[in-house]
């Protein structure tokens, strides 16, 4: 019996989902056939069909990995002691990434593939339900430690924390050459700002 190894299973599940964003990035869900991303991931469609049986399930996958990556993402910063620079140091690797225009794109595709799609919707719902779930939990720990402002309703300033750094996507969209490194000492101050303890 031949066994599976899970590092090659990886490596070619990678590889397949790299090349679909490539061809989502350039030409939307809808444009975009399997073959294009056999060609892109150098693969046969029998290959390709092994690890994601459709289409959708590609597109799928890419969601869930966003959502695994968020996750880590804002677990790594919240080790930090001091929390409002653990929210800070999230909102800008957030920043960072929603401007990129690989990601935009594909964020931008997600969003509108979610409303025609219930699967994909439900993915997006719960990955934005998880990131303010884990940002109202860093709120309210910094407010027990008399880092961030008491009076502040933590699921509100955990939605306009998430709106604030997303706007990234639109920047790019609307504003050719936006760059996030020279956004990022702006961002701080207004998060500072927002939710420090107000003297």
């Amino acid at each position: 019996m031949r066994t599976v190894d899970p590092e090659k299973v990886a490596a070619k599940r990678k590889q397949i989902l790299d090349a679909a964003i490539e061809c989502f990035a350039r030409n939307g869900f809808h444009s975009t056939s399997t073959a294009q991303i056999c060609a892109a991931a150098g693969m046969s469609p029998g290959n390709l069909f092994h690890y994601f049986p459709s289409k959708n399930a590609i597109i799928e996958a890419i969601a869930q990995d966003d959502q695994h990556g968020m996750a880590e993402l804002i677990a790594h910063h919240a080790k930090a002691k001091d929390t409002l620079v653990a929210i800070e140091n999230i909102a800008i690797d957030m920043m960072e990434l929603c401007s990129d225009p690989t990601y935009a794109r594909i964020s931008l595709e997600v969003a509108a593939e979610a409303l025609r799609n219930p699967e994909v919707g439900a993915l997006l719902a719960a990955n934005d339900a998880k990131v303010k779930a884990d940002l109202q939990a860093l709120l309210k720990r910094g407010i027990e430690a008399g880092q961030i402002d008491p009076t502040l309703d933590t699921p509100i300033a955990a939605t306009w924390l998430i709106a604030l750094t997303e706007g990234g996507i639109g920047r790019v969209v609307l504003e050719p050459g936006f760059k996030a490194k020279a956004h990022k000492p702006m961002l701080r101050t207004i998060i500072r700002r927002f939710l420090q303890l107000q003297p």
